[in-house]
């Protein structure tokens, strides 16, 4: 699998032994740390953000997402890296890192189709889960909706379809119980195109999950609802030992829709690496070969595979040599697929592509057209300068700005309206039947977050004010 592939083996195989192995560590885990700064300051802040001005990649959004694939960047570039002091070392050609996983592609082949399966059922299952929480469309699905508002409703469900049904399918994948040649029964064969047109069209329905959001392509909802089968709309974690050097509490924060199509991101690397092997594939390749009728016979005998080479590997050797184990012909034993291989031209397969080509012109057309912030969103301070960073927070980050989290701060608000000691409540919202106004926050600010402030006044004239008109002290 090329880059992925080039990623596992620097990672995980292919160690030399001695000096050579810390030499290993130190490079991969150098370009993980280089991946991160990469990703986060230089493609999201500076190309997302600066020059490209994409509203998806506003303040903070998508920045993990943006430093993943910058990882597998960087550590694409790290194993060239090693390679070249494997190269002036000399004598070192089995332990260079290559596209080559080190494991059979029946079991890699496994591994896709279970991650492929689980990438997309998870994201179906967790925008069912944000759609049945949404409160921006009321009259939608009623009945359904407060169904899984009540309790834990959600959350046991969320947990119970996604174990059982994973389950089932990891199952049925890993001991091949389901056949598919024995339930279509060579009912419309496929051939190497047919094949190659369905994995392009599986990456336009990959692409149209995004691109059917209301919100695409700017996902400027900013929806912080509870993560899927979790209560809590964020992910909060201690770190119990160098407080002097880090921050004793951190917030990981994931918007609603990165959270729900970034493992769509993901699929697509493991669906462009199957378009890619239906273009490029050749039977002989796969441990594989061509029958009558153009169908397609897999050698399952492990020796025979260790040894074999093109002459061997072919329907007329096969069929007319005998294997003296089991006194039977070495096509006998062997794996009958109803699928052909025409041979067909390397051309004619790359028409596959088109649809793929077209849905991925369309996806970056209506990024560029409707996805981009223009100057005139810049504000007055901004206008001549590239994108920085709009002024509207999310609720996470005036959180952070105010030492507590949403909920604690929901709390705290709560326990003081029910308190026995009078409060005098102050909402001051912006210029609202005001002739002037001594805010100096933006519009934006003020229309999402107005301030609230309570102060204690004395028991004996309990009030209640709420001006709009008055800055709030």
């Amino acid at each position: 699998m090329s880059v992925v592939g080039n990623c596992f083996s620097f990672i995980v195989n292919k160690y030399p032994g001695g000096g050579w192995n810390v030499l290993k560590v130190l490079l991969w885990l150098l370009a993980i740390i280089t991946g991160l700064f990469a990703g986060k300051f230089l493609f999201h802040q500076q190309l997302f953000g600066r020059l490209l001005r994409l509203k998806m990649f506003r303040e903070d959004h998508g920045s993990w997402m943006t430093m993943f694939f910058s990882i597998i960047l960087c550590l694409f570039i790290f194993s060239h890296i090693y390679n070249l002091c494997l190269l002036v070392a000399g004598n070192m050609g089995p332990h260079m890192v290559t596209e080559y996983m080190g494991i059979r592609n029946e079991s890699f082949m496994k591994i896709a189709a279970v991650g492929t399966w689980m990438g997309d059922f998870v994201t179906a299952w967790m925008v069912t889960d944000m759609m049945l929480q949404d409160k921006h469309y009321p009259d939608w699905g009623k009945a359904a909706r407060r169904f899984w508002k009540q309790g834990n409703n959600r959350i046991v469900l969320f947990w119970s379809v996604l174990i059982s049904l994973t389950s089932v399918v990891v199952v049925v994948i890993s001991t091949d119980w389901i056949s598919w040649d024995n339930l279509n029964r060579g009912f419309l064969p496929s051939d190497e195109v047919s094949r190659a047109f369905l994995a392009s069209f599986i990456l336009v329905f990959d692409l149209l999950i995004v691109m059917q959001d209301w919100e695409f392509p700017h996902f400027m909802g900013d929806l912080d609802m509870n993560l899927p089968g979790m209560s809590t709309t964020h992910v909060k974690f201690k770190l119990p030992v160098c407080t002097s050097i880090f921050k004793e509490e951190y917030h990981i924060h994931i918007t609603g829709k990165w959270f729900n199509y970034g493992i769509i991101f993901l699929v697509l690397i493991l669906d462009l690496n199957m378009w890619k092997n239906q273009i490029f594939y050749k039977p002989y390749e796969y441990g594989q070969y061509v029958g009558p009728g153009e169908k397609i016979y897999t050698v399952e005998d492990p020796d025979t595979l260790s040894q074999f080479n093109k002459s061997t590997l072919s329907w007329e050797w096969r069929s007319n040599n005998t294997n003296p184990r089991y006194n039977v012909t070495y096509s006998s034993r062997d794996m009958f697929l109803h699928s052909r291989y025409v041979g067909a031209s390397l051309d004619v397969k790359c028409l596959a592509f088109i649809p793929s080509l077209a849905a991925f012109a369309l996806f970056g057309f209506f990024i560029w057209l409707l996805g981009r912030f223009q100057d005139s969103e810049q504000g007055p301070k901004n206008k001549d300068k590239t994108y920085e960073r709009i002024k509207r927070k999310s609720p996470s980050e005036y959180s952070k700005d105010m030492g507590v989290t949403p909920e604690e701060a929901n709390v705290t608000l709560n326990e003081a309206l029910k308190s026995n000691n009078p409060m005098l409540l102050s909402v001051d919202t912006p210029n609202m039947g005001c002739s002037s106004s001594t805010s100096h926050s933006s519009p934006e600010t003020q229309e999402s977050h107005p301030n609230i402030v309570i102060d204690s006044v004395d028991p004996v004239e309990p009030e209640v004010s709420i001006d709009v008109c008055k800055p709030s002290p």
